[in-house]
């Protein structure tokens, strides 16, 4: 099992109890271990070949040999890539690993050969040589991936997939590895009217690749609804998936599991997206500081008052973090829970305030939020708490809201391209943003980020961005 570790509070975020407990992130162990894999694998492919070449004809030999390498080497990973060489089952089972790496190391040579075929070059190339290197490759391979179990075992233990069970009076559960927690001893509670109890579940969800919820009949559905927004694998126990041998479900250890919802974005996904957010909301804090620091001094002489407005708004997972703007409204009247949207003759606007909101500037801050992690350049917006659509809270006008925090809140989204912004006077303006969103939470792709991104300059100065 997994060393659990005790959470610190948050800034800006009611201290947490010593005993909310949760896992370390064994994410970027996992990580590390794949990019030690592939080094080792990449080690191997030389070697191997260059020990070949070498055995045959000396030092020219080997120098031919590791161009051969050279030729195999990127389409080799390209297949291990896809093919899971380098994934949690690889680390779970060496084996598994061992059989994925020979299987693209045989498709490689397989295509190798098949290039220098058509390209009329297998002239060029030592028959034998090349045969006796990548039989020599191959039981190097074997070697090599043994070898670095101890690695992988150092890095992510003995399992490499943190496993959260939350026992909240259903059948007692017991899985080899899993850490299990008792709900009401840690006052878990998939309340969805209640934005801190989903932050306080949030904040035990951290880290966690998969969760599984074993509670009574009656609260299998908010369960499941509270984890569809949590960024994370869940499963509610059902044990009747066992009993009716129902297909597509999963049994462990006796028991039938429903999956109920999943991480929006795989590993590689998250890494392409953050790459993307970070060069992007680097740049253009770099080209924008002129206009930023203009701003933040028009502000600061109007009326002495803060630059920035920070408020707390619900993220990734159900959690809280703070949001950073333009401070647009008198000190006096800013309003830090979101309970009133501004309309498009609010008394509460400055002068400046109107200027920078209308043309969107306002905004400009959450650069830093995407920088910091808390937001990403494409996503749904995130709200304040206490924001209301016609007399409800957004959450009360669809449960389906919670889902949208399975993904990273955005600077904009495709609710806002569309046209879907400003105050939510009626449920049905908040019905069209939430349809928008949960159509981007569908079908991740980073084309599709890009677009809404060019797609965003067009709408900075909108009728509705009061």
């Amino acid at each position: 099992m997994n060393a659990p570790f005790a959470v610190r509070p948050l800034a800006g975020v009611e201290a947490v109890p010593e005993n909310l407990i949760v896992a370390p992130s064994l994410e970027r162990r996992r990580l590390q271990s794949y990019l030690f894999m592939m080094a080792g694998d990449i080690v191997v492919i030389f070697a191997g070949f260059g020990i070949a070449g070498y055995l045959f004809a000396g030092i020219q030999g080997g120098a031919d040999a590791l161009i051969q390498s050279e030729i195999l080497l990127p389409i080799f990973l390209t297949i291990a890539l896809y093919n899971g060489s380098y994934s949690v089952e690889a680390l779970r089972d060496p084996w598994r690993g061992i059989f994925r790496s020979q299987a693209a190391l045989v498709l490689s040579v397989a295509a190798v050969v098949f290039i220098a075929f058509f390209a009329k070059a297998s002239s060029d190339f030592s028959r034998l040589g090349f045969g006796t290197g990548t039989i020599c490759t191959v039981l190097l391979l074997v070697w090599g991936r043994l070898q670095m179990r101890s690695f992988a075992r150092w890095r992510c233990g003995t399992n490499p997939y943190n496993e959260l069970v939350i026992d909240d009076g259903g059948p007692r559960v017991d899985f080899p590895g899993a850490i299990r927690i008792s709900a009401s001893a840690m006052g878990l509670k998939p309340n969805l009217n209640d934005p801190h109890a989903l932050d306080r579940i949030g904040l035990v969800l951290r880290n966690i690749d998969r969760v599984i919820v074993s509670c009574p009949a009656a609260r299998r559905a908010d369960w499941a609804m509270m984890l569809k927004g949590a960024n994370v694998d869940g499963e509610v126990l059902d044990d009747e998936v066992a009993r009716l041998g129902a297909q597509g479900a999963r049994v462990k250890a006796g028991h039938g599991l429903l999956l109920v919802s999943a991480g929006p974005l795989g590993l590689r996904d998250r890494i392409v997206k953050r790459l993307l957010d970070m060069s992007f909301a680097g740049t253009a804090i770099f080209f924008l500081s002129p206009l930023l620091v203009t701003v933040a001094i028009a502000i600061k002489l109007q009326d002495g008052g803060p630059v920035f407005f920070v408020q707390r708004r619900m993220g990734r997972g159900n959690r809280f973090f703070n949001m950073y703007k333009f401070r647009s409204m008198t000190v006096a009247l800013c309003d830090t829970e979101g309970n009133v949207s501004a309309s498009k003759n609010d008394q509460r606007i400055t002068r400046i305030g109107k200027f920078i909101r209308s043309t969107s500037i306002d905004e400009l801050p959450q650069l830093f939020n995407v920088l910091l992690g808390d937001m990403s350049l494409v996503g749904p917006r995130p709200h304040a708490i206490g924001s209301q659509a016609g007399s409800k809270l957004f959450w009360e006008v669809d449960l389906r809201y919670w889902q949208r925090h399975s993904l990273k809140p955005g600077l904009s989204g495709l609710a806002q391209v569309r046209g879907f912004r400003g105050a939510t006077e009626k449920e049905s303006d908040l019905v069209s943003r939430l349809q928008s969103d949960l159509e981007y939470l569908e079908g991740w792709t980073i084309l599709r980020d890009i677009k809404i991104i060019f797609l965003t300059l067009r709408v900075l100065v909108h009728d509705r961005a009061f």
